[in-house]
């Protein structure tokens, strides 16, 4: 089976909100400009390509499932009320076509069918979402294939450009604080380098009065967040990828006779903190977006925590 690997860039997700600021600003869309034109690249070194355009994907991506003859139409399932609207229309134009869309669940440390509670019942603060959760076990992530079948024969469809700033109607800043935003390198290849240096980091410092559980100083945080929002590494390839580089750290320990300076666990137990933190304002916001039932709109509490 072959797949048509799609990225669209959303006119909707540029220019002028409703209260007249910009809803993606030059820096976040060079970001992003760079993250697609990275998965291009580790998709191609694969095997296969990414098809880009500039448009709406309800428009987008019905095109190209007619020219292709495509059977499904498979993506992440999203939370946020614009997103899931626009879900709901490609829905519907698919069903037209006869063609299926099918979601995956992702975003999360934890999926969502593993929740030991049904979504409307989701605690509504953060400490009793942590009690519920707790001890529940994180799924293994799905090794990436070393090679891909090829795009599809039919349709010969073009892969097409990937648009610079001024194609989605924005200028370069020019404000001097592009060297500000310079080490800001979208894309997944950045994203693990930064992962990993992280990991080492977290190995080689020693515990601070004996508190194995936290991370000080500049590296409280793997400061991984740009890269988590637009997808270029989920919540459990980072979890994974701490988990090979403790156990790296444990066997390197040893074999070292000296012995090591910090616990593997330094770093992981801090970092899975602060991804529950966003596993649980990213399923409040699905409990309470869901259009299919209303749930009573208890207001969604947290008094503190930090953010992955």
């Amino acid at each position: 089976m072959s797949v048509l690997p799609v990225y669209c860039f959303d006119p909707r997700d540029y220019g002028k909100s409703s209260s007249g600021f910009d809803k993606t600003g030059p820096y976040r869309a060079s970001f992003l400009i760079e993250s697609v034109s990275d998965l291009r690249k580790n998709l191609q070194a694969r095997g296969s390509d990414l098809v880009v355009r500039v448009g709406r994907p309800e428009t987008v991506l019905v095109e190209l499932a007619k020219a292709i003859g495509a059977d499904a139409v498979y993506a992440h399932r999203e939370v946020s009320h614009d997103e899931v609207k626009a879900e709901k229309k490609i829905e519907e134009l698919m069903k037209d076509e006869g063609v299926e869309v099918k979601y995956f669940w992702g975003s999360t440390l934890y999926h969502l069918d593993d929740l030991p509670f049904k979504l409307e019942d989701m605690p509504s603060n953060h400490g009793g979402f942590k009690e519920k959760v707790q001890g529940l076990e994180i799924r293994k992530t799905i090794e990436t294939l070393d090679q891909f079948k090829g795009l599809p024969s039919r349709g010969d469809v073009e892969p097409g450009d990937v648009p610079n700033l001024l194609d989605l109607g924005l200028n370069p800043a020019q404000d001097g604080k592009a060297a500000v935003n310079a080490s800001m390198v979208g894309g997944e290849t950045e994203a693990l380098q930064r992962l990993n240096k992280f990991a080492a980091q977290c190995q080689a410092q020693p515990p601070k009065g004996g508190n194995h559980e936290s991370i000080y100083g500049a590296n409280f945080s793997c400061k991984i967040s740009p890269w988590l929002t637009v997808g270029c590494v989920s919540p459990r390839s980072i979890f994974d990828e701490l988990k090979k580089a403790a156990s790296r750290t444990m066997s390197a320990a040893s074999n070292d006779n000296s012995g090591g300076s910090s616990s593997p666990g330094t770093g992981m137990n801090w970092l899975v903190f602060e991804l529950l933190w966003r596993d649980f304002f990213r399923f409040i916001t699905k409990k309470y977006s869901n259009p299919r039932k209303q749930v009573e709109a208890t207001p969604a509490t947290a008094c503190t925590g930090a953010f992955a």
